[in-house]
């Protein structure tokens, strides 16, 4: 056991938040934790972490455990380089290393009683820095920084970073210093796909226990192992990932139900019974045992609903024509980068087609060239396009919620506004809020209730899952997926993507690929084929559709192949080498030591250059 809540209560301004919560956690778990927006997961999270303390109840962390939180803005600040920060986890480990350096380097002018001593404290950092592999650890410190995207930002100074990529840094610091609870408030904000995948497979091998909140449904299903929801102030554990979860409660559900309306109805029968025969002296009795049963017995309670999922329904009037949008020759730069060369494209009526590549690729800069009226864009006839954009910039801040859709449509009614609004999630109390104090989520439903209310035919959505808690998201999909208009739309939720896309959209190295098919299809694509370059695209395009490869291309994937597994038997040789002289030490003199630690530091180099070149094969 790590954590253990015992009958937790909490209140936030009178407002219980958790009621008689009990959770514990155990070494190596991987529990993924839900719940909609406002449920208080945060609180918990800072109760487990003893930022905040319970009204009520017990909380128990293990003595010297290290816990490690990631939270959704706490991004890491520091006056030094990348490179520099992740490599200050690693200061015991430099410490270990510099003094085996001077060590070796006293042997050579030392005496011989001296050479005994030295010749000690060497195996003794010897056996230490093998422990702890202190001899790899700019290796790992690459390994994470490359994994997580920062390869071309060793030099950078954090402070210098955007909030998104100063969180994803701390994500990097949090993996190398690998405590032995890892708490992860959302950790795939920020991430693309090619990050997301790398951090999945990296999480799966980590060794401590990982709790994670996430709305990546995806990331859940990869990773947890038990999944834990906070609804209505209670927890609900459930063993399984996410896909396992919504099976089970279901079941719990019902079976809660059933139990429920069975009782009911033995209550229902015993008073029936008692009613009938409580005054006639012959049955007195047995009436009266029925009453006693009444009492004794431990009623159910009525079970609650779940919390009441938004609805969206996206219509519109008039059908266009086949040819929606289209582009020919779009470039498009941000200062001196450019970020689409001569490019083209065409979205058809009906189409589906998710955009999709690595941050700062252009997708969302793209969708607003689309709409910016640009000579190069050509729209089809009886078109309306309408945008959802995830940095709501087309809402005022200080306009009350009614105000802020009633001043786009006022020729809705009051009641048919409020009616939309409230489908969309927004209830009676948040009509009269500003728009700045509203959540994340709640900004979101209102520029959706916004989106419905236009009725496009051709709906254009920049991120429109970010801050939707796991009911809306599900919500929007079942209503996009029944949408029979034309959706182009930007995303990094992939169960999203694969809920919705028809087509693929993705953009590289200032170019399209284009892929007709499920997301799913087209990321095993990805994964199984060399990447295409902007050079290489229409070769590439013909290469796929044709299904072959050239013989050039199958002699490097076979060469690739053969190197990797030559690789793999030289790093073992050199682990078992390194071990045998670990065990070495402890018999050897000094003159054999001094050979034994020239010998280490050896392989050491050679190991390093050889997982040098594995990452690049790979």
């Amino acid at each position: 056991m790590l954590v253990e809540l015992k009958n937790v209560f909490f209140t936030y301004t009178d407002v219980p938040v958790l009621k008689g919560v009990s959770l514990t956690l155990h070494e190596e778990e991987r529990v993924g934790f839900i719940g909609g927006n406002g449920e208080g997961k945060t609180t918990l999270l800072r109760i487990l972490l003893k930022e905040l303390f319970p009204d009520e109840g017990e909380v128990f962390v293990k003595n010297g455990i290290r816990i490690g939180y990631l939270s959704q803005t706490g991004g890491l600040e520091s006056s030094s380089t990348v490179y520099e920060e992740m490599q200050s986890v690693f200061l015991y480990d430099q410490e270990l290393l510099q003094k085996l350096n001077e060590v070796q380097l006293a042997f050579e002018r030392a005496s011989e009683n001296e050479l005994r001593i030295l010749s000690a404290k060497a195996e003794s950092l010897q056996k230490q820095i093998s422990a702890r592999d202190s001899y790899h650890f700019d290796v790992r410190v690459r390994t994470v920084l490359n994994g997580m995207g920062f390869q071309n930002n060793y030099d950078q100074i954090v402070s210098t970073m955007s909030g998104g990529e100063k969180t994803r840094l701390k994500l990097c610091k949090l993996l190398l210093e690998s405590p032995d609870l890892l708490i992860l408030d959302e950790p795939t904000n920020h991430l693309d796909v090619k990050t997301l995948f790398w951090l999945e497979e990296y999480l799966r091998t980590y060794k401590g226990a990982i709790l994670v909140v996430s709305h990546d449904r995806y990331f859940l299903d990869k990773l947890t192992a038990r999944t834990i929801e906070l609804e209505r102030g209670q927890i609900f554990s459930y063993k399984g990932n996410y896909s396992k979860y919504k099976i089970l409660k279901q079941e719990r559900v019902a079976l809660m139900q059933k139990e429920y309306e069975s009782q009911q109805e033995e209550i229902a029968r015993l008073q029936d019974y008692v009613n009938r025969n409580q005054v006639r002296a012959t049955t007195a009795k047995s009436a009266q045992s029925r009453v006693k049963q009444l009492e004794k017995m431990e009623r159910f309670e009525k079970p609650v609903p779940p919390p009441t999922r938004p609805r969206f329904r996206f219509t519109y009037q008039d059908k266009p024509y086949e040819r929606v949008l289209s582009c020919e020759g779009g470039s498009l730069q941000v200062g001196t980068k450019t970020l689409l060369n001569d490019a083209s494209f065409l979205l058809l009526r009906g189409q589906k087609c998710a955009v999709t590549g690595d941050n700062g690729t252009g997708k969302t800069t793209f969708l607003k060239f689309l709409l910016s009226n640009d000579r190069r864009v050509q729209s089809g006839k009886l078109t309306k396009f309408a945008y959802y954009d995830q940095e709501s910039a087309n809402l005022s801040p200080s306009d009350r919620v009614l105000d802020a859709f009633w001043g786009k449509h006022s020729l809705l009614s009051q009641t048919d506004a409020r009616s939309l609004l409230a489908q969309s999630g927004l209830v009676a109390e948040d009509m009269d809020k500003t728009v700045a104090s509203l959540s994340g989520g709640e900004r979101a439903k209102l520029q959706l209730a916004l989106l419905q209310a236009e009725h496009a035919n051709v709906l254009i959505m920049d991120e429109p899952t970010n801050h939707l808690d796991l009911p809306a998201r599900e919500a929007l999909e079942e209503a996009l997926v029944s949408f029979d208009g034309t959706l182009l739309f930007v995303s990094h939720d992939r169960y999203f993507i694969q809920a919705i896309a028809t087509r693929i959209a993705h953009i590289e190295e200032g170019a399209f690929t284009f892929f007709d098919g499920s997301y799913e299809e087209f990321l095993l694509q990805q994964r199984n084929l060399p990447t295409p370059t902007a050079k290489t695209a229409e070769r590439q395009e013909k290469a796929e559709k044709s299904g072959f490869k050239s013989k050039e291309d199958r002699a490097r994937e076979a060469q690739a192949r053969n190197r990797i597994k030559q690789i793999e038997r030289m790093l073992e040789s050199l682990e078992a080498e390194e071990l045998a002289l670990n065990e070495s030490m402890a018999t050897a003199d000094y003159r054999k030591m001094q050979e034994i630690c020239t010998r280490l530091e050896q392989i050491h180099a050679e190991s390093d250059a050889l997982y040098n070149e594995y990452e690049t094969l790979i």
